[in-house]
């Protein structure tokens, strides 16, 4: 039998009502205890209904997609419900730190208790014997970061302590270990405490960024109008940015080239011998490289980036956190980028926005994303970053759909606003000694394209590479992507390299995208429905992946949270909450073996089907309470009031 539109093709045998669906996984949860289990199964379907089919639209290119958050049942529902969309902005939002009412003091736990920080004002416990008659019992019997590193800094606080404490609630040591990492960098871009406080206290130097902006001050000397607040025409600032005439942006487009993978771009500077008028000659004679950045200027096309056909893991917010990008780069992702961080908060010294600028070792390419709407923040947060951090190039977010980024003028806005946007792009490539990429939507309106009109512009401002996701703003994650004009684009980009964005969720998705002529593919959703997709991707094959292999997935996954967030009670409900929002997308996923025809659409919604065990069954779930579940078999029983509700609105039920 033939499956309904917009639902995707499982096998007969395998699909399942919702009643004999959850019938099922109630049944099979021996795990817990079974009476408990249905009771909380009739209390969760009590509080909050499944809610209704989502109505899927046609457009000329294919069917209609699901919206970035919503599967949903393709049964008929009542017309006065609605699908839940958008986001659920006024979700509990409950802190990880909130679970443990009794904390310990940080200098108790590191062994220096006559050594507080806080002194008399200490807020925190410092009898270790009070603390242990209050602390939650622990988890398991073998920590993470004892079993990688031979020491847990958490020590006593540890949700894993029984592995490393002696008497005395003395913390082990595995002196073996610990010096295999000694001098070793594992997390780079953290934000020292001397940087915060020049920041906060408005300290920190814009040499750079303060000189370009004045020149956009500065009015248009040729123009009888008199120039606008900030009104240097892009010739002008061509002219007025540059004092040598190599390093003007005219020959930009001729040579735009892409940074060798493994490069430092501060050791590529120009070779010149000669003194350059103006700055001084040197009374000694020099042959050899010139390193000096300040004096030899890179330009656009000595920014590169070998990228050609690399697979590109697409910034995401809160999903794409390190752990995440870790699993991918373990299955093959070449290029990864950071969350999107906004320009203002990294200005304010925000640790929590700094957090997002974290680099694993292994991430051998990477970049971080901005988001800002005004030059004047954008360029000094560029070179802030230039200054302080490791990254191998610098993206720009001209792509994010969401009220709250685009009423304040960045995200889409920015493609709307030109004069801004080229200010915004030649600032920031000015004072960056790394490439500067743009992601950028086929424009605001449904059917109003404009990417084609900004690209050659952002080729002549000064980016080194283009990311085109193949919708608007208006449509966000509906319908599906229009790669016909991503090819069209690409044409238009080169020899800047584009890369194409868009629903690929299997090899043949990719390997059409990449007919369409694009230099490489970014791949989002698909990600997180299936990060072994590089794997697919690079080995030709559908992967018919068992459950319990996914579910070792989870495990690293729960592991690297631990090592990154902390494996006391804090890092542990903090792991639980990003492993939370990731099963809202995993739980699309349906396994290669069930489909009726490969491969899965990205904008088919799965329908209720009954797996070829119990896990994977769990795993389909679209309810949050079985995702709950899973995160106890890793990381144990959730805190007393512990609640959850994913990001998006349509991604589940209770």
């Amino acid at each position: 039998m033939a499956a309904a539109a917009g639902v995707a093709p499982v096998q007969a045998r395998f699909v399942a009502s919702r009643e004999r669906f959850h019938a099922y996984l109630r049944a099979s949860g021996q795990h817990r205890d079974d009476g408990e289990a249905e009771e909380e199964e009739e209390e969760a379907g009590s509080e909050q209904s499944e809610p209704p089919a989502k109505r899927g639209r046609l457009s000329e290119h294919g069917l209609g997609a699901e919206s970035q958050e919503g599967v949903g049942e393709g049964e008929k529902v009542p017309a006065e419900r609605k699908r839940a969309r958008g986001q659920n902005k006024s979700r509990p939002c409950m802190k990880p730190n909130h679970y443990e009412k009794s904390r310990l003091c940080p200098s108790v736990t590191q062994g220096c208790a006559d050594k507080c920080y806080f002194g008399p004002r200490c807020r925190f416990l410092h009898d270790i014997s009070e603390y242990m008659a209050t602390k939650p019992p622990d988890l398991g019997h073998s920590c993470v970061l004892f079993e990688t590193f031979g020491k847990c800094l958490y020590g006593i606080t540890c949700r894993f302590a029984k592995a490393h404490l002696g008497d005395g609630y003395q913390n082990i040591i595995n002196t073996d270990l610990t010096k295999q990492w000694e001098g070793k960098s594992l997390v780079r871009n953290n934000l020292s405490k001397d940087l915060q406080h020049q920041l906060r206290k408005k300290k920190f130097s814009f040499k750079k960024a303060d000189e370009y902006l004045r020149s956009l001050a500065k009015p248009h000397k040729n123009s009888g109008k008199g120039g606008k607040a900030l009104g240097c025409s892009a010739e002008d600032l061509e002219v007025s940015n540059y004092t040598m005439p190599q390093e003007g942006l005219g020959d930009a487009p001729e040579c735009l080239v892409l940074p060798d993978e493994g490069g430092d771009p501060k050791q590529a500077a120009l070779q010149s011998p000669v003194p350059i008028e103006g700055e001084g000659e040197c009374p000694i004679k020099t042959a050899g490289l010139v390193t000096d950045e300040d004096i030899v200027k890179l330009r656009p096309c000595e920014k590169k980036l070998e990228i050609q056909g690399k697979l590109y893991l697409a910034p995401l917010t809160t999903c794409g956190n390190l752990p995440f990008r870790r699993i991918c780069k373990r299955f093959g992702a070449d290029i990864t980028c950071g969350e999107m961080a906004v320009c203002t908060n990294l200005l304010q010294g925000q640790s929590s926005e700094w957090a997002l600028l974290k680099r694993h070792h292994t991430e051998d390419v990477f970049g971080v994303q901005l988001e800002g709407a005004f030059p004047d923040t954008m360029t000094k947060c560029a070179e802030l970053l230039n200054q302080t951090i490791d990254v191998d190039f610098v993206d720009i977010n001209v792509g994010c759909p969401i009220d709250l980024v685009y009423k304040k003028g960045g995200g889409c806005a920015l493609m709307t606003r030109t004069n801004k946007f080229e200010q915004i792009v030649r600032g920031m490539n000015l004072v960056l000694d790394v490439p500067l990429t743009v992601k950028i939507r086929t424009g605001v309106q449904e059917k109003i394209n404009v990417a084609h009109k900004i690209i050659p512009k952002l080729r002549e401002w000064g980016a080194s590479m283009v990311t085109l996701h193949g919708r608007s703003r208006e449509q966000r994650y509906t319908r599906v992507a229009d790669w016909d004009y991503i090819a069209e684009c690409a044409k238009i980009a080169s020899p800047m390299p584009l890369f194409g964005n868009g629903d690929i969720l299997s090899f043949e998705d990719a390997n059409q995208a990449m007919q369409m002529g694009v230099s490489g593919i970014m791949i989002a959703r698909g990600a997180l429905i299936k990060p072994w997709l590089f794997t697919e991707i690079k080995e030709q094959r559908h992967w018919d992946i068992s459950s319990s292999e996914r579910f070792d997935i989870l495990k690293d996954f729960t592991n690297y949270g631990l090592e990154h967030w902390g494996s006391d009670t804090q890092g542990v409900e903090k792991t639980r909450k990003f492993l939370l929002e990731w099963l809202s997308f995993l739980c699309r996923y349906i396994p290669v073996g069930l489909l009726e025809h490969l491969p899965q659409k990205i904008n088919e919604r799965p329908p209720y089907y009954i797996g070829r065990d119990y896990l994977e069954t769990l795993m389909a779930s679209q309810n949050v309470d079985d995702w709950i579940k899973i995160s106890e078999l890793l990381l144990g029983p959730v805190p007393t009031n512990f609640t959850f509700l994913p990001k998006h609105k349509a991604n589940s039920y209770r």
